[in-house]
């Protein structure tokens, strides 16, 4: 108990002021390493500050530029877009008018058809290949080898407005993206350190695979401005086509309207011409007839004024043969009667020609119904050709689309 209670030991006064020096010593070393950490952390904090800001600022000048850069190609994808747009409405102003040059082409094709049609009921030797035949064929050939030559441009006018479109859908999705972008560019540069949406987010600097290279970026836009180029370029080259074709075809398909209607007149002109000298030959034949017909009339006559004579003298020799004996003289009486039934009897033979004369009545007669006939075929090929064909081409018109 008496030791429990026992004093502390007592330090030596060199011991006591060792302490208190080490004390101090100590004291000043956590001082000085104090002020040299305070110090370091000072230049570290200006460091940092100048480093973050210009950071901040270089970033402030990348999105500046970049936001430069997407107003540069927004701006080359708007022109193109405008062209473009432009470009495939004109050709959709061509396409109408392909469409209606082929429209227009159908009545030619027809009327050409029906001519040809209608002409193959011409009759007898009028059922000829003539000029106008052949005018027609060739131009039901010209206006099929039009509407072939103009279907096949409006299909290829319409692939264009297809490969036209597809390339503006492109330069239009290609700009959508451009214009978010460019707003979210936009949002970047408005933020400040003291805008208060500002926050932290986990995991933003991680670079997954759907990042492109500026490099890639560019590549897309140039080529999307590049296609649309080509298919405008396309575009013109095919309006300056079209409008060649239309303007051929049309040439082509007037000059040969103009030649059928110049071989129809001149073969309506021909085939009348044809009929006049029929039926000047047709009154010609009915005059012959109606003369023929009186010297049949006059050769009956003169055969029947004949009759009385012969018979007198015939009767007159039949008496004499019944003298007796030597009164059967050939005498002078004898001789004359004889002489005078010979002479009447080749007189009447002599108007034999009554035959032929009838003979050629009949031939008249047919040559008469022929030239009718035939009369009646030029009406026919005047009446096809003059009324059905000439008056249905009246209501063909070629004209430039």
């Amino acid at each position: 108990m008496a030791r429990l209670l026992q004093a502390p030991p007592k330090f030596h006064p060199l011991e006591w002021d060792i302490a208190n020096k080490m004390q101090s010593a100590s004291t000043e070393s956590q001082k000085s390493r104090s002020e040299r950490l305070t110090a370091e952390s000072q230049r570290l904090l200006d460091e940092i500050e100048k480093t973050t800001q210009k950071t901040q600022s270089d970033v402030n000048k990348k999105i500046e530029q970049r936001q430069e850069e997407i107003k540069f190609w927004k701006q080359e994808l708007d022109n193109k877009l405008e062209q473009i747009f432009h470009e495939t409405e004109l050709l959709l102003t061509f396409k109408t008018r392909l469409e209606k040059s082929l429209e227009s082409c159908k009545e030619p094709l027809d009327v050409a058809q029906k001519c040809l049609l209608n002409r193959q009921r011409r009759a007898g030797i009028d059922l000829v290949h003539d000029e106008v035949e052949q005018e027609l064929m060739k131009e039901a050939e010209v206006l099929q080898g039009v509407i072939a030559l103009l279907e096949r441009t409006l299909d290829q006018t319409n692939e264009q407005i297809r490969l036209s479109r597809s390339a503006k859908y492109n330069l239009e999705m290609d700009l959508k993206d451009k214009f978010t972008a460019l707003m979210i560019d936009d949002y970047c540069a408005s933020l400040t350190n003291n805008t208060p949406d500002i926050r932290y987010a986990d995991h933003t600097v991680k670079v997954d695979g759907n990042f492109v290279s500026p490099e890639d970026w560019i590549d897309f836009s140039n080529i999307n401005v590049e296609k649309a180029e080509k298919q405008r370029n396309n575009s013109l080259a095919l309006r300056t086509l079209i409008d060649s074709i239309l303007s051929q075809t049309a040439s082509d398909m007037r000059r040969q309207c103009e030649a059928v209607n110049v071989a129809f007149r001149k073969r309506v002109k021909e085939v009348r011409d044809a009929k006049h000298q029929l039926e000047r030959l047709l009154v010609m034949v009915m005059d012959e007839t109606a003369s023929q017909e009186k010297n049949i009339e006059a050769l009956k006559k003169a055969i029947a004024d004949k009759e009385g004579p012969v018979k007198v003298a015939q009767t007159r020799l039949v008496a004499r043969n019944h003298r007796p004996n030597v009164e059967l003289c050939y005498d002078t009486v004898q001789h004359r009667l004889t002489s005078e039934v010979h002479e009447i009897t080749k007189n009447i033979e002599r108007q034999g020609t009554l035959a032929q004369a009838e003979s050629e009545l009949k031939g008249l007669s047919r040559r008469q119904l022929s030239l009718e006939e035939e009369i009646q075929v030029k009406e026919n090929t005047l009446y096809i050709d003059e009324v059905l064909c000439m008056q249905m081409r009246e209501s063909i018109h070629i004209n430039n689309f």
